[in-house]
């Protein structure tokens, strides 16, 4: 029933997306701040599951952007793990086997201007220690990546408008959560799994190659909101 209610839901926001004037743009922006100031509250809602899953997008898209090229623009990401603003986010993960000085690591090794050599050991231990909080955290995976599909059209949403990226942060992060989305439907089973790794793939490809770059050029919110809906069909 959840299901169907957020294709519902994704299939009206493509048609109000279509007729969104800047103003409208503009309130949502500011609706969307307000929202971002309860996000620790929001975060407390959620199952332990989803706040890893939620961080692990974060941390999917800081390693891309790094090895894109771009520290400058992957360092924010990598740091969400241990930010001092998404405390409620980590809430309970230490029994899991989050380790937090990884990420302070690469942190400090990125102000530093450490060569590449050096970091990306730090990347592969702080991929390897995401991977082990999802395995240790379980949960439905059906419900996981629902969950991310939502979480990817709300980003994408808040970071395209009008053809242009308005808010780098969030068109990054909704690749990232499409990512985990797709590393995390490799390891179903089922007749549907297949079809929803390629829909999975599909929906990554809608970002460039080369990384999801503050300067890319977008592709129309819609679009993603459509490849979303035809993901949860196949849930």
């Amino acid at each position: 029933m959840r299901k169907n209610i957020l294709i519902i839901s994704l299939s009206t926001l493509i048609l109000a997306g279509c007729g969104e004037s800047k103003k409208d743009q503009k309130s949502k922006n500011e609706e969307l701040q307000k929202e971002e100031m309860h996000e620790d509250h929001a975060m407390e809602t959620l199952s332990v599951e989803n706040r890893i899953a939620f961080m692990s997008g974060h941390v999917e898209v800081g390693l891309a952007l790094y090895r894109a090229g771009k520290p400058d623009q992957a360092a924010q990401h990598l740091m969400h793990p241990v930010s001092e603003m998404h405390q409620a986010e980590r809430a309970g993960i230490d029994a899991l086997g989050f380790n937090p000085e990884v990420f302070k690591s690469v942190s400090k090794a990125m102000d530093e201007g450490k060569p590449a050599s050096e970091i990306e050991p730090m990347l592969t231990e702080a991929e390897e220690n995401i991977t082990l909080l999802q395995k240790n955290a379980g949960g439905d995976l059906n419900e996981i990546i629902l969950f991310l599909m939502e979480t990817v059209v709300e980003e994408y949403s808040a970071g395209v408008s009008d053809g242009k990226i308005v808010e780098a942060g969030e068109y990054q992060d909704a690749f990232g959560f499409s990512m985990v989305a797709l590393k995390i439907s490799k390891r179903m089973e089922g007749d549907k799994s297949a079809q929803l790794i390629k829909e999975l793939i599909k929906l990554v490809d809608m970002w460039p190659e080369g990384g999801p770059l503050a300067d890319s050029t977008p592709e129309p919110v819609e679009d993603v909101v459509e490849q979303t809906n035809n993901i949860i069909k196949n849930l």
